[in-house]
């Protein structure tokens, strides 16, 4: 038997080769894996060996050779296949190992230079990969060292690698080949077409990070699957504590991220089902959290509590007087961990850059289809008085607090604020009357002298009407409906102040 090894990934490499050694497989390698290889007095063949061909063009062409590729390909029951190959002095290769060049590496440095990343492009690498697959009847083809001590335990022990082993480890080939071209493929068009309105094709690799529980329901099967290429934020974070996550939790951790990353000063926001039921900023993280918790303290309970600051021990200890199942942070000072983790259910995350705002594409599954779009980076056109009643500057921030809230509630949604604290969230109702309603309903007395935020214009003055009974001295929305004069001339009559942003926010 022979093995054709060819790897950037070097881990546990001399010891899996020391044991095809010593169950008499021939190696055959190229450039720095036959030097590293040699240097362990490990018995190899170089490729030019094998070929009668030098390695040329700075190691750009030395395996694309029909010696090479013969042997990968040739369909052993074949007597026309085996005739050629003797023919022509081709010999089989029986196990190809490669993994390919550094380029998800290359392309994680600041501010790599074109030129290098193409230079990392592997064409030698993937060609064997695909033939070596193709082939998997006779050709065993790895391209993880994880499968390096399986695979010596079945030649060990049968001499050969199992058919199903075999087929399995193809499918493993095939997969990093496509995640291999579709980095490629991302990078280019990043580079390429930078201002490209909408991609004419989009390429997606996704590796599984682990299996969930289940998915929104007991019935369903799920998982939680990153992007190979880094710097998409949320995808990063780490569990530090607790069970696993579930696939709800997920869910909810992102919104939580979502809107507390819309802060500059510490801020909190308590979530349940997507949506907030509190949210706060104050001037320390302990500020936050309390006023988001008094928000809905019902609520709260078995909530997901994303925070934008390192979490500290007195924190901790408010956060820890209630069940909570998720708490996400840039990080945890050593006294929080500890305190936080005497409790077994609840999960800590935490997120490293917090702050780095995803702006790239958001996709959104249908059947048979996705629906992409740009991320809503973007809170406030412009913040234009359309009242008599004019808002104080500590009104106007009030009011871009509310409407920060409300652009991450799900449509119809308003949010009623007062005092750094999102209290009322009216979320994800058929009317936008009803929308108010509910937020009205659980702001309470809260609402008197409070603002209120919409997503989208107010068609009519009902909510103008509502927001007026309870006590509402001003409403940010974005404008643009026909009928604006209606609202604005019932915020006159109540004396309540109205801004257009001229931005709308639907979430869906």
């Amino acid at each position: 038997m022979r093995a054709l090894i060819s790897v950037s990934d070097k881990t546990n490499l001399i010891p899996f080769a020391k044991e095809l050694v010593s169950m008499g497989i021939e190696i055959i390698s190229t450039g720095g894996t036959a030097k590293l290889l040699a240097e362990h007095q490990i018995p190899v063949k170089t490729i030019d060996e094998i070929t009668g061909f030098p390695e040329c063009l700075d190691g750009r062409v030395k395996t694309l050779h029909p010696k090479v590729h013969g042997g990968l390909l040739a369909v052993r029951s074949s007597a026309q296949h085996m005739d050629t190959c003797r023919t022509l002095g081709i010999e089989m290769i029986d196990i190809v190992v490669v993994n390919l060049y550094p380029f998800e590496a290359t392309i994680a440095k600041p501010n790599v230079a074109f030129e290098e990343a193409i230079e990392n492009i592997d064409i030698g690498g993937p060609s064997m990969l695909r033939s070596a697959a193709k082939n998997h009847a006779s050709v065993t083809v790895i391209v993880s060292p994880e499968r390096y001590t399986d695979i010596i335990a079945e030649l060990r022990t049968h001499g050969v690698v199992s058919e199903n082993t075999r087929s399995m480890l193809a499918l493993d080939a095939f997969c990093h080949t496509a995640a291999y071209d579709t980095m490629i493929a991302q990078f280019l068009k990043s580079r390429l077409t930078p201002n490209e309105a909408m991609p004419t094709e989009i390429n997606l690799s996704l590796s599984l990070v682990s299996p969930l529980r289940y998915g929104e329901n007991p019935h369903q099967k799920a998982g939680f699957y990153r992007s190979k290429r880094k710097g998409s934020s949320f995808s990063d974070f780490e569990q530090c504590h607790g069970k696993e996550l579930s696939y709800n939790n997920i869910m909810d951790m992102e919104a939580a991220w979502q809107i507390t990353q819309e802060f500059d000063i510490p801020g909190v926001a308590i979530i349940k089902h997507t949506n907030p039921c509190g949210a706060a900023v104050g001037d320390t993280l302990l500020e936050a959290y309390q006023k988001a918790y008094h928000a809905d303290p019902v609520s709260a309970f078995g909530s997901i509590v994303g925070l934008n600051r390192l979490v500290d021990l007195k924190t901790a200890e408010e956060i820890g007087k209630t069940f909570v199942e998720v708490v996400i942070a840039p990080d945890f000072d050593d006294d929080a961990l500890c305190h936080l983790q005497k409790k077994s259910a609840i999960r800590l995350i935490r997120l490293p850059h917090f702050t780095a705002r995803y702006d790239g594409l958001s996709y959104r599954h249908v059947s048979g289809g996705f629906l992409v779009q740009d991320s809503n980076t973007v809170l406030i056109n412009e913040m234009q008085v359309v009242t008599q009643t004019i808002p104080s500057p500590k009104d106007m921030n009030a009011l871009r607090f509310a409407y920060t809230l409300v652009k991450h509630v799900k449509s119809n949604a308003i949010v009623i604020t007062r005092d750094g604290i999102g209290r009322g969230f009216g979320a994800g109702q058929m009317s936008r009357i009803d929308a108010a309603e509910i937020a009205i309903k659980k702001a309470g007395e809260f609402a008197k002298g409070g603002v209120l935020a919409s997503d989208a214009f107010l068609p009519f003055g009902d909510t103008v009407a509502l927001a007026a009974a309870a006590g509402i001295h001003a409403i940010i929305q974005p404008g643009g409906s026909k009928r604006d004069q209606e609202s604005i001339d019932l915020c006159n009559t109540h004396g309540i102040a109205m801004v257009f942003t001229g931005m709308r926010h639907f979430k869906h």
